[in-house]
């Protein structure tokens, strides 16, 4: 099995590559990584090929894309705040770049796995409580926007037969290792890491904003997972809700002060920014698990169980 994730070198992508190199039944015989900088194989596996490409001008990617290819993980991005701040960027990176993969794919290897990592984002302004499968995508925000012609994009390339495609909407990733990034939740995991670390940070939010939530943990099991499924049929809606919580910023802190005392709240502070909540608070609440779960996808339990997940995994 050959599989190649882009945004290899990204946190999620360097997570899912360990994740995949050690589950033996799936028996990989090569993981491409490619990435705009040189990505690193994990533990320097001699399965992992790592390439660095900009995959706006793809040279050589028809010799990387082949019938041998199994699957792709497209996570390559630009996060959006940055999209917002830079369009043209978002829509070359996001968009155009998204095509090119998809024209190749169709040209070499149709049946190829394309398993797309988009947002909540494509959501936006007045939505119902509760999210369904059939709500229209209405997003506010640039980097929704790109996101949502992408999914449209991989319906009609899989309608067409010209890729096997599934796309994946993630709810915001929380408790991310690492520094912030210029994503507009960025946020949602440094008031969470950087007190975990004895380091300050800062809320941006309201403390009634209520967030959808997965672990890390939880978003990579959920895309092997999605590798694993059976086709879906042509006509279907090729686009899946991972499944989430909902929890407000509120009772995020209330659950870190639970897990490691209230002296931990004295590194947050609250600086209220009304274009980030404003992006934030666009975003859906809570969505019905109900078709992701029958599919087999999983849930994490409750945000004080991610906490003691980052504190075991990434402290």
């Amino acid at each position: 099995m050959q599989i190649i994730i882009t945004g290899g070198q990204g946190f999620l992508g360097q997570r899912l590559a360990k994740t995949l190199l050690n589950q033996s039944q799936l028996n990989i015989s090569e993981l491409v990584l490619i990435d705009v900088i040189q990505p690193t194989a994990p533990n320097n596996d001699s399965r992992v090929r790592c390439l660095e490409m900009d995959l706006r001008h793809p040279i050589g990617l028809e010799k990387i894309i082949t019938p041998q290819t199994t699957a792709i993980f497209h996570l390559a991005a630009i996060v959006s705040s940055h999209a917002e701040q830079d369009p043209d960027l978002g829509y070359e990176i996001n968009f155009l770049a998204t095509r090119n993969l998809l024209e190749v794919c169709r040209q070499n290897n149709p049946k190829v796995r394309f398993i797309f990592s988009s947002s909540l984002a494509v959501f936006g302004g007045t939505l119902p409580e509760i999210i369904s499968d059939g709500t229209a995508v209405t997003p506010q925000s640039t980097y929704g926007t790109q996101k949502a012609m992408c999914e449209l994009l991989i319906n009609d390339y899989s309608r067409k037969g010209f890729v096997d495609g599934i796309v994946v909407r993630l709810p915001t990733i929380c408790i991310r290792p690492g520094k912030p990034n210029k994503a507009a939740s960025s946020f949602v995991s440094s008031i969470m890491r950087e007190p975990l670390h004895g380091e300050n940070a800062i809320c941006p939010v309201s403390e009634d904003l209520r967030l959808w939530l997965s672990s890390p943990n939880t978003v990579i099991n959920n895309f092997i997972h999605a590798l694993q499924l059976p086709p879906l049929p042509p006509r279907d809606w090729h686009v899946i809700n991972l499944p989430g919580f909902s929890v407000c910023v509120k009772q995020m802190l209330a659950d870190l002060a639970e897990v490691k005392g209230r002296q931990i709240l004295q590194h947050i502070q609250f600086a209220f920014d009304e274009n980030i909540n404003n992006i934030v608070a666009s975003w859906p609440a809570e969505i019905n698990n109900t078709t992701a779960l029958k599919l087999g996808f999983k849930v994490d339990t409750d945000f004080k169980n991610v906490i003691q997940q980052f504190i075991r995994d990434d402290m």
